[in-house]
């Protein structure tokens, strides 16, 4: 019986649909009778499974985050000059985690009109003076320079 807009419910007792009026609701005890008890060391089984697979998930997270957050160079550009028509200088400060990384690091130089008039890849020396003062031959005039930024070996990202 479906509930009609408009009109109130007709008091009394309600109804079993029909099929169901032989049987309440069944148990856990007629569950088991019937179909057999599950077996007592399966929900143990699954709570350590799922805490290992959430300790196995934790780790990873905490691994990604560690190594995403301590890259090997890490690079700012201090300021840059525009020394004449056909040169640029850039002060950058490059850190590099220890001595033994190797990164490469990449400075552009912009026209007035957007269009990229000359680069420079350097590698900069673990320890050395910063900022490090790099000067960028140019086509024509620059109007501003940009460290695209800096790569250690196994990092795809520029820093």
């Amino acid at each position: 019986m479906g509930l009609i807009v408009g009109r109130r419910p007709r008091p009394g007792p309600r109804r079993l649909p029909r099929g169901c009026e032989h049987e309440g609701v069944t148990t856990h005890d007629a569950l088991a009778d019937r179909y057999g008890a599950p077996a007592p060391w399966r929900r143990r089984a699954v709570i350590a499974a799922s805490v290992a697979v959430s300790l196995a998930f934790l780790g990873w997270l905490t691994w990604t985050i560690w190594e995403s957050s301590t890259p090997a160079v890490d690079s700012d550009i201090v300021g840059y000059s525009i020394e004449g028509q056909h040169e640029a200088t850039a002060r950058v400060d490059v850190r590099l985690k220890d001595d033994t990384v190797r990164a490469q690091c990449l400075l552009r130089a912009y026209a007035e009109d957007h269009s990229v008039v000359g680069e420079l890849s350097f590698t900069p020396v673990y320890g050395a003076q910063q900022p490090l003062e790099e000067t960028v031959r140019t086509e024509r005039r620059a109007t501003s320079v940009e460290l695209v930024g800096c790569t250690a070996p196994g990092e795809p990202r520029p820093r």
